[in-house]
């Protein structure tokens, strides 16, 4: 623990150097502020002078940092405590800490050139690695396709395969009926040498698609690719014509000794589930034995985001990022006609599967904004009343401007080896949010909810 600590405050100076040497200055934001949900959940802090009135705890400075930039401060950080109410996993704390970035009159690609040679700096003066030079650019679109996730690990030399177009009309209902839907795909991720794989290890498999929602896993094990059909093992495989079979063989390169697993469902669910199943057959000790993973740092960027994506229980576009990225150059007009196609000007950094940094360029302009408002179903009066202060700062005038945070957890962690971020944290949660060292959440006084004017429903009273 205490490597781990003496190791983040040296990624910590590094970060600070860099910035100094580049003409950021550091200025603190607001711990206490306004609640303004359109993302995780807030941590609410009732006020004790304004009765029935609640603060909220950021969860990111991304409001203040935009009015700075307004303010004439071009060049803002600050390492940063910041707070979401979510349910938490390995790479997440109900509190974390950022190294939050803002400049203005700089384009994406600027920022994105300025943010790697940061990277690559502390990288380098924290535990002497050298990171690539430049980054690869990948589009979000590409990155989904491929590899079923918007944080692509590249370590793992395993791609997916698109083979809806070829499903429509196939005998096998479970494919046909996933082309037959609004975002339906058929995919496929073929595994070289995995047709040597007991049938133990592919149930295996099945079950654990299952977590992200497929309701099972199709095969087909390739044991001699000029036998055609004949050189095919798989239940499947009496319900696909000949030339649905070959096609599948040449569309995914599958050789002799390899094994296709297939997704077919809607989409998100067919990306997440062979996404995981891509990282879990990479990783393992059979990925590792057959050279299907490759040791070493893998930063990539990803880019051109969707700027909303649809919330099937709120029946409601929500922002992908957040609701201040900027739209991409031509796409303003889709805010209002074509959301599901309108893409942001949105980046994030990606270290071997880990998403270490994520900004985008902001709207500086009120007309934009309240577009997307609109296309978000936030109506002018609560616009007005959530987000009135910046709207007032925009329509004043604004300088282009754009940004990143890094999360400073994830990256220590991922500098020490490290298999959870709480192992770099001095005074972690555990993953039911609570403070083991001084039991909190706790209890607190009748008279303490009494000068905050709350009163606790009865299942929640102190027995």
């Amino acid at each position: 623990m205490q490597r781990n600590m003496k190791l983040r405050y040296k990624a910590a100076m590094a970060f600070r150097r860099f910035l100094d040497k580049h003409g950021f200055i550091d200025i603190e934001t607001p711990m206490l502020t306004k609640s303004t949900p359109e993302g995780a959940r807030d941590y609410l802090v009732p006020s004790r002078i304004h009765d029935g009135h609640f603060y909220a705890l950021p969860q990111s400075p991304q409001l203040f940092k935009q009015m700075l930039m307004c303010a004439g401060f071009d060049r803002y950080y600050q390492i940063v405590k910041c707070f979401r109410d979510e349910d938490l996993r390995a790479d997440r704390q109900p509190e974390f800490t950022q190294v939050d970035i803002e400049t203005s009159f700089l384009n994406e690609v600027e920022i994105r050139a300025l943010m790697e040679e940061l990277i690559r700096t502390v990288f380098k003066e924290a535990i002497n690695v050298d990171l690539p030079n430049p980054f690869p650019i990948m589009l979000w679109t590409d990155a989904m396709n491929n590899y079923g996730s918007d944080k692509p690990d590249l370590r793992v030399k395993l791609k997916l395969t698109d083979l809806t177009d070829l499903m429509g009309n196939v005998d096998f209902k479970v494919f046909r009926s996933a082309t037959e839907l609004n975002d339906g795909r058929v995919m496929a991720l073929r595994v070289p040498h995995g047709a040597s794989m007991p049938r133990s290890e592919i149930d295996g498999y099945t079950d654990f698609v299952k977590i992200y929602g497929a309701k099972g896993l199709a095969y087909i094990k390739v044991n001699d690719v000029k036998a055609g059909r004949e050189g095919l093992q798989s239940p499947i495989v009496k319900n696909l014509s000949d030339d649905v079979l070959k096609a599948i063989i040449e569309r995914t390169g599958a050789q002799d000794g390899d094994v296709i697993f297939f997704g077919a469902d809607r989409k998100k669910i067919v990306f997440d589930s062979l996404g995981a199943l891509r990282l879990k057959v990479g990783h393992s000790e059979f990925g590792k034995s057959h050279g299907l993973f490759e040791e070493g740092w893998r930063p990539l960027w990803v880019i051109d985001f969707p700027m909303f994506e649809y919330d099937e229980e709120e029946e409601r576009w929500v922002a992908c990022h957040h609701p201040f990225t900027s739209p991409k150059d031509g796409d303003e007009d889709k805010l209002v006609t074509d959301p599901e196609n309108c893409f942001a000007k949105a980046y994030d950094m990606v270290l071997n599967g880990w998403e270490i940094g994520g900004g985008s360029i902001r709207i500086h302009k009120a007309d934009v904004q309240s577009k997307v408002f609109n296309a978000l179903k936030i109506g002018p009066e609560e616009a007005r009343a959530k987000f009135g202060f910046l709207l007032d700062v925009l329509q004043y005038g604004a300088p282009p401007h754009g940004g990143l945070a890094f999360g400073l957890d994830r990256i220590v962690t991922m500098m020490c080896g490290a298999d959870s971020i709480r192992d770099v944290i001095a005074f972690p949660k555990t993953q039911r949010a609570q403070c083991l060292l001084t039991q909190a959440p706790s209890p607190v006084d009748e008279k303490q909810l009494r000068e905050l004017h709350i009163r606790l429903r009865n299942e929640h009273k102190k027995e």
